[in-house]
């Protein structure tokens, strides 16, 4: 089974136990919001457009809190079993689900006080990290100086390039990955100047 897939039922668990009123980090999306936006991302795509497309926000909204009305365990039923066959996602589930499914997982976990990063795998971090490649440089696009994220193995990214001296991020490639997608409960080691490292830290890395 893909890490994809094992972090989607990894997800639904989570979502079981939390419960559909509880908090996540996406801003103010409860659980449930957060099960209607995978359903509406995988099975919607004339509203799923909205996601990346500004002009059709509105009907994404729309149709998102819509969707959320549906009973919490009809949509963790959507979201345990993925895209349906017509879905342009299905062929590319392990490919375009991997950060979408793990990020959101942590989410869901991490909105909860106490939380402790997971101890993954080996082979599940280097997936993680080949993940971290696609989007490193979009997500750092906007940082004032040059940006490097680096693994304690030794691995690293030119996530960004630029003037001045540089600010090192420092963890494992899953954390990365988090911090890469906008989240900052994460465990990073950030060095460089004071100033510079505030400024990486406070950047914006949407996607």
């Amino acid at each position: 089974m893909s890490l994809a897939r094992r972090e989607r039922h990894a997800l639904v668990e989570t979502m079981t136990e939390a419960g559909s009123a509880a908090p996540t980090l996406c801003g103010t999306w409860t659980v449930q919001d957060l099960a209607a936006h995978l359903v509406v991302r995988e099975r919607r795509p004339d509203a799923s457009v909205g996601i990346v497309f500004r002009p059709m926000a509105g009907y994404l909204e729309a149709k998102q809190a819509q969707i959320a009305q549906r009973p919490f365990a009809e949509l963790l039923e959507l979201v345990r079993t993925g895209p349906p066959w017509w879905s342009p996602l299905r062929p590319v589930d392990k490919l375009a689900n991997l950060s979408e499914m793990f990020v959101h997982h942590e989410d869901v976990r991490r909105a909860e006080p106490g939380w402790e990063p997971r101890q993954l795998a080996e082979r599940d971090e280097d997936r993680l990290w080949t993940a971290l490649r696609t989007v490193a440089r979009a997500a750092y696009r906007k940082s004032p100086v040059p940006v490097v994220l680096a693994t304690p193995r030794g691995a690293r990214i030119t996530a960004h390039r630029g003037d001045g001296a540089e600010v090192v991020l420092t963890g494992t490639p899953s954390e990365l990955l988090l911090h890469a997608f906008g989240r900052d409960e994460v465990r990073i080691a950030p060095t460089g100047a004071e100033a510079d490292v505030r400024a990486v830290l406070a950047a914006d890395r949407s996607v």
